[in-house]
């Protein structure tokens, strides 16, 4: 009886101290590590409230997402409580790219990119610095990478009359391209012939925005 008891104590114990182990790391996975799995749509939004929380009254903005099939950005009105700070209100309109479209066209920017840094200079100049990732999600090739650039900085432009140009920076530091094509060697003035004339209902989506030629020295070579 002693020695059956020891053997299926031998087969017992191994079972429990295994089960306490797998059980131990569900636990962790399910409480610890899932929370810190990047749900990158989310995060933009919950960024995006956070800057709301502290923000002014609410207004409508419109942000242009690039039509791959056109070759054109296509504006989508969204109301947003603008923040007071300008480098916030940047940040604001850059999240709103990220979380994507709600009705038209496709995704500007990768929904794992992340704003690491907005610096906005008194002559108007905009230092976006973006995370690696913003580069995740591009059909290759020079145009929509160019729309990609154009999506930032006339949306940008057409809401924030303070922005005349946006110099790209990727990880804290100048690159010479977005994804291998689109050069951000230059800031970027505002380009309003990217966007499309008109809606697929006919409705004119084409705010008043700064003129499109470019200052002396800013990077104009992301044109196809």
């Amino acid at each position: 009886m002693a020695r059956r008891t020891i053997i299926m104590l031998l087969i017992i114990v191994p079972v429990l101290i295994i089960g306490s182990l797998y059980l131990r790391s569900l636990v962790r996975w399910a409480f610890f590590e899932r929370r810190h799995q990047p749900d990158t749509v989310a995060r933009a939004q919950l960024d995006q409230a956070a800057l709301q929380a502290a923000a002014g009254p609410t207004q409508t903005v419109t942000l242009y997402f690039p039509s791959y099939a056109e070759g054109k950005l296509r504006g989508e009105a969204r109301p947003l409580a603008m923040a007071t700070d300008p480098a916030d209100r940047v940040r604001q309109i850059v999240l709103a790219l990220i979380e994507g479209p709600k009705q038209v066209a496709g995704s500007a920017l990768s929904a794992s990119a992340e704003v690491r840094g907005v610096f906005v200079t008194a002559d108007g100049t905009v230092y976006l610095d973006l995370s690696s990732g913003v580069a995740g999600d591009f059909n290759p090739g020079i145009e929509s990478e160019t729309l990609a650039v154009y999506s930032v900085v006339d949306s940008l432009a057409a809401n924030l009359p303070e922005v005349k140009r946006v110099q790209f920076l990727m990880q804290g530091q100048e690159v010479d391209t977005l994804d291998g094509h689109a050069d951000l060697t230059a800031p970027f003035a505002p380009d309003t012939s990217w966007i499309a004339s008109s809606t697929g209902t006919g409705e004119d989506q084409s705010p008043a925005a700064p003129s499109s030629a470019a200052a002396p020295g800013l990077g104009t070579s992301a044109h196809p």
